[in-house]
């Protein structure tokens, strides 16, 4: 019996019933498949009233009871000249995908809503046995997606993977595939309606068909194991639940291979002890060719090998105390203002961070990219993970939870190989409420029941002190859950001025390591005067040199990323001539110039870097 493994898939549904669709598969390393890309020119229609999905009653168009010519999906053409069809792909303009609307249509800056998307593709199966799926890298927010007039599936949340099987609708020519994608805010959504960050709509990452064998690896974890020096553990996963079949794991620079029986389940555990294994960091980020395979099936990733875990208040990376040297990123390519997607997108990224002296980035606030992590993998850039559970999230709606979770999940399957990650962040900024606390204890026990090798965390609040001005006071309950203690702060910015830093002091009880998620001040690129004028780069200079004396003399401090490295667009930054339209917190202006604070993080970095300096490897 086919077992679906079910981590790309919401399992429930917002709003009215759509057509039944098929369940999303999952699967394990994309770029290493055999791959036939669908990234291009895809023709597109604006449709924010939906009319290409509801017919006049506001009912779903159903395939099988009430299709309508109206049903965008169905991808019509007039059977004659007296045949009424009022749309019309081939005739409509053209998006670059993988790519967001707003960046690649002035008229579509501001858009919310409704795209609907068509590519017209051939295909040809290499074997006759073989399955085909088709792989989305992630769509904002909501997708529809359907192949020659038949629903494959609904996807939610804006920023993961999702995958579906299409080898009995396949055709070999004129395949029509229609992907309706909604960027519209919700209340009840993950994130809220409420960011600080454009609301990039569209097919905003790859477009793949994978062709596979019949019975394929769908999944495996290969890493060292908890608090070991050499022993590689993990799993390999079919697509199927067929026993006995032979898998083997190969690591041919270790010499190491085993081959094993798949249980009832169509899965095989292993572990494997190694001998010279040289540990993955960011002085040395050694990765090594591992091979999966199903009889001629293979499959070959880079991995890592590391340990990470905290002692009192240390985060120890491979059993030795370090400070994390972070910067916060968003993904967005500044010089043009879009959604980052590209190889050259996220090298522009993380070059930056390297330039800055950085030996970690916090992806905020949702999953990035898979290319952004695996780069990060060959850099040697350790890396904070995001669900998008931003500001007041809907506490006590189930299916809030369940989407969640969902998307946790979702970036936990697809990144749990990958050495650089070394935080799961549940969270940024939730105001501490009973409900709230219990929502992030929940999707804490599911990060850790997926992944217990790995550190948890969220950009927690501070608050003060009525009595003592000069006390800022960090106290929440989900601090007692996490294994290293972060929050966010901008005193000198939000709270006083920079000279402010100077006279406060910390008071934190938990003996954990101490992580500070987010602090810094606006300045526009170019724009100078004394330390007291707000938006001048001698401001912004100003907080930063002083917050660095300040958090310093936090004893479990471990570490910082402070927000942001590039200025990025938000539609809640109005102030003409200074914002307009882009939040100015960067130490990076959108063209690529450097403000003055970038240069006193660098070198409180440098001394930092000297005082956790790890010994060198001859």
């Amino acid at each position: 019996m086919k077992i679906i493994h079910s981590f790309f898939i919401v399992f429930f549904v917002m709003g009215a019933s759509f057509i039944q669709a098929r369940p999303s598969v999952s699967i394990q390393n994309v770029a290493a498949r055999q791959c036939f890309s669908l990234d291009g020119k895809w023709n597109y229609i604006i449709d924010p009233y939906e009319t290409g999905y509801y017919d006049y009653r506001y009912k779903p168009y159903d395939e099988q009871v009430n299709p309508g010519n109206g049903a965008f999906y169905l991808d019509k053409k007039p059977a004659n000249k007296s045949d009424l069809i009022e749309y019309s792909f081939d005739k409509s303009p053209t998006l670059w995908v993988p790519g967001d609307w707003n960046s690649q249509d002035e008229k579509l800056l501001y858009y919310e809503g409704t795209i609907w998307y068509r590519r017209i593709f051939d295909y040809q199966k290499k074997s006759s046995d073989d399955r085909v799926l088709v792989y989305f890298g992630a769509a904002n927010y909501e997708s529809d997606v359907y192949l020659n007039g038949k629903k494959l599936g609904k996807h939610i949340g804006g920023f993961t993977p999702f995958c579906y099987e299409i080898t009995d609708l396949l055709r070999e020519t004129g395949n029509s595939l229609v992907v309706k994608v909604d960027n519209k805010r919700k209340r009840e959504a993950v994130p809220t309606l409420n960011t600080d960050w454009w609301n990039y709509g569209g097919i905003t990452r790859d477009v793949s068909l994978i062709e596979v064998p019949h019975t394929y690896i769908s999944d495996y974890l290969i890493h060292l194991q908890n608090k070991s020096d050499n022993v590689i553990s993990g799993y390999i996963q079919l697509n199927e639940d067929v026993a006995s079949q032979q898998v083997t794991v190969s690591i041919p620079e270790l010499k190491l291979m085993t081959t094993l029986l798949t249980d009832s389940h169509g899965k095989a555990c292993f572990n494997l002890k190694a001998t010279h294994l040289e540990r993955w960091s960011p002085e040395d980020p050694k990765l090594y060719q591992v091979e999966v395979s199903l009889g001629e099936n293979k499959v070959i990733d880079q991995i890592g090998f590391r340990t990470i875990e905290t002692k009192g208040t240390d985060i120890l990376l491979n059993g030795k105390s370090v400070f994390l040297r972070g910067i916060s990123i968003h993904a967005e390519n500044p010089q043009r203002g879009g959604r980052a997607y590209s190889d050259a997108d996220v090298r522009e990224l993380l070059d930056a961070a390297k330039a800055l002296n950085c030996n970690f980035v916090r992806l905020a606030h949702y999953p990035h990219s898979e290319n952004m992590i695996r780069l990060a993998d060959k850099m040697g850039i350790l890396v904070w993970e995001e669900d998008p559970v931003y500001w007041t999230i809907q506490w006590e709606n189930p299916d809030t939870y369940a989407n969640a979770q969902q998307q946790l999940t979702d970036v936990i399957e697809r990144d749990k190989n990958r050495a650089c990650v070394i935080i799961w962040s549940m969270a940024n900024e939730t105001p501490v409420s009973d409900a709230r606390t219990l929502f992030l204890k929940k999707l804490a026990q599911q990060a850790r029941s997926l992944d217990n090798s790995r550190l948890i965390s969220a950009a927690l609040e501070v608050h003060g002190n009525p009595v003592d001005p000069n006390e800022r006071i960090v106290e929440d309950p989900f601090a007692d859950v996490v294994d290293v203690v972060s929050f966010n702060e901008y005193v000198g910015w939000y709270d006083g001025l920079p000279e402010k830093c100077d006279k406060i002091h910390w008071s934190i009880s938990y003996n954990k390591p101490v992580l500070i998620s987010e602090f810094g001040g606006g300045a526009l690129q170019g724009l100078h005067g004394d330390a007291q004028t707000r938006w001048t780069e001698e401001y912004q200079e100003d907080i930063y040199a002083r917050t660095v004396k300040m958090l310093s003399k936090i004893p479990q401090f471990r570490g910082t990323s402070p927000w942001i490295l590039f200025d990025f667009r938000s539609p809640k930054r109005v102030l003409p001539g200074i914002q307009d339209g882009w939040n100015r917190k960067g130490l990076i202006s959108e063209n690529g110039v450097k403000k003055k604070a970038f240069y006193v993080l660098r070198d409180f970095y440098n001394q930092m870097e000297a005082k956790f300096a790890q010994p060198v490897k001859h």
